[in-house]
């Protein structure tokens, strides 16, 4: 039996493809007689075409395109899945795709879901995409921000206080007696990196003794990228080491973690204290259990899904952000150095 296409549906209603073609992906655009004319003749000749005939059936999409910053970072897989718990409640699927920190990428992924007349679009964004997701509201499908506050208040979004994170996580390692702390984290476009730079440096402002900020630039937020800027740091004289790092998340800090060994001796947290961001599974199973400031990712993920769904409910609701606070989790990787000395010393080590 031959395959019914868009040109057998267009001949029975009568219209040319090209508005068969706009019922199917821009229902908006096209009258409604065109669209009772183009229904009926996909009901009577059994057309699907992708999505699209379902669609116009069920009167909205079973889908919800999630677009990631950088898929290898376990915080952004917790993320997903907590909005795929909430999804499946609601009998949605979620498509998710990675951007990995790359602008073309990002708007790839915005175009391909547009044409998919997703429900709706949950993102983590690295450019400035406000004009892209305005134009995906104008046609009907909205957008939550994640990981990310709306800066302008155009869009509802779900994220975490990185400034206060970077705070705490700077504070925690001044309450341990370090004063020289670098701060290993990029690209700066990205806003995360920037807001826990900006607590750390209030940190050092608020600190009752001197302490320094020196910023180690990385090209992306990955394990390889915190390796290379261990090396470069233990390429200084010793006398210029820091004795704290601060990571922009966790992979970095695990990238540090593997640089952070001369002749066979592990640096932290005896004379360089290290703490990450995010407290991914990996961070508490590190060969130093490691310091990091947690995200409630699966929190993060079914809230902002939430809200999604409430706004493609109703496109009259006001964006509302939704701001959590990061938790300081301690382990070994910050323990004062006389602390961690004797501890050492007790165990055999």
């Amino acid at each position: 039996m031959a395959t019914t296409s868009i040109r057998d549906v267009a001949q029975r209603a009568g219209l040319s493809v090209g508005t068969v073609s706009n019922v199917l992906n821009r229902p908006d655009e096209v009258s409604p007689e065109s669209v009772r004319r183009v229904q009926e003749a996909i009901e009577e000749l059994g057309y699907v075409r992708n999505d699209a005939a379902r669609k116009l059936r069920a009167g909205t999409s079973t889908t919800v395109g999630f677009v990631v910053l950088d898929g290898q970072n376990p915080f952004f897989g917790d993320v997903v899945r907590g909005a795929e718990d909430e999804a499946t409640r609601h009998g949605i699927a979620i498509l998710s795709g990675n951007t990995d920190e790359d602008v073309a990428r990002e708007r790839l992924y915005l175009d391909l879901f547009e044409e998919q007349q997703v429900r709706g679009v949950l993102i983590s964004p690295y450019s400035d995409i406000n004009p892209r997701l305005e134009r995906l509201r104008a046609r009907g499908i909205p957008a939550v921000l994640v990981d990310r506050l709306s800066a302008d208040g155009r869009f509802s979004s779900v994220s975490v206080d990185s400034v206060v994170g970077g705070r705490m996580a700077a504070e925690h390692l001044i309450e341990t007696g370090r004063r020289r702390i670098a701060f290993v984290g990029g690209p700066f476009e990205i806003r995360q990196v920037t807001d826990r730079l900006a607590g750390a440096r209030v940190a050092a402002e608020n600190s009752a003794e001197p302490v320094g900020i020196e910023v180690v630039a990385t090209t992306a937020l990955t394990v390889a990228e915190g390796a290379a800027a261990g090396a470069r740091i233990l390429a200084r004289p010793r006398r210029e080491w820091p004795d704290a790092i601060f990571a922009a998340n966790d992979l970095l800090a695990l990238g540090l973690l593997q640089a952070l060994i001369v002749d066979g001796r592990m640096l932290v947290p005896d004379e360089i204290a290290l703490i990450g961001f995010d407290d991914i599974s990996f961070a508490s199973a590190a060969a130093v259990p490691l310091s990091s400031m947690r995200q409630p990712s699966g929190v993060i993920g079914r809230t902002a899904l939430r809200i999604l769904l409430e706004e493609t409910s109703d496109p009259e609701l006001i964006p509302r952000q939704t701001v959590f606070l990061p938790e300081l989790v301690v382990r070994r990787s910050t323990d004062p150095p006389r602390a961690s000395q004797a501890g050492r010393l007790a165990s055999g080590f």
